[in-house]
């Protein structure tokens, strides 16, 4: 089973940029549908964005799409989240996760690894 590990989060301005990463543990990481979720403070946990084995399909909440770009490298087991143009609203724990599902999943249901999660906090 895949372990996941996320860095990169950290306090940025309101208009400033961050890039996430999520390394993954093991030599399957490329069969694994991959996806961002955030939960802020009092907040249920909610998608972000999703991508599939080959990084050729990807799908955004409404929230990020346009600011926010996933990615994955199969070679390195590497996710990543550029997020630019950061907003106060995108403060939150960001968390990646992995499913056995093919195709994209945007429900958290569908994921059945987590890694412990990365806080980025965005100041106006």
């Amino acid at each position: 089973q895949v372990q996941l590990v996320e860095s990169g989060g950290g306090l940025v301005q309101a208009g400033g940029s961050l890039r996430l990463s999520c390394a993954a543990s093991g030599r399957t990481f490329s069969s694994y549908t991959m996806g961002w979720f955030r939960q802020a403070p009092g907040k249920e946990r909610e998608f972000v964005s999703t991508i599939n084995w080959s990084g050729g399909t990807t799908r955004y909440a409404d929230s990020v799409k346009g600011r926010f770009t996933i990615s994955r490298d199969n070679a390195k087991n590497t996710l990543y989240l550029q997020m630019d143009r950061l907003k106060p609203e995108d403060t939150a724990v960001y968390y990646c996760a992995a499913s056995i599902r093919s195709g994209v999943v945007l429900a958290a249901a569908g994921y059945s690894t987590w890694g412990q999660g990365t806080q980025v906090t965005v100041s106006s």
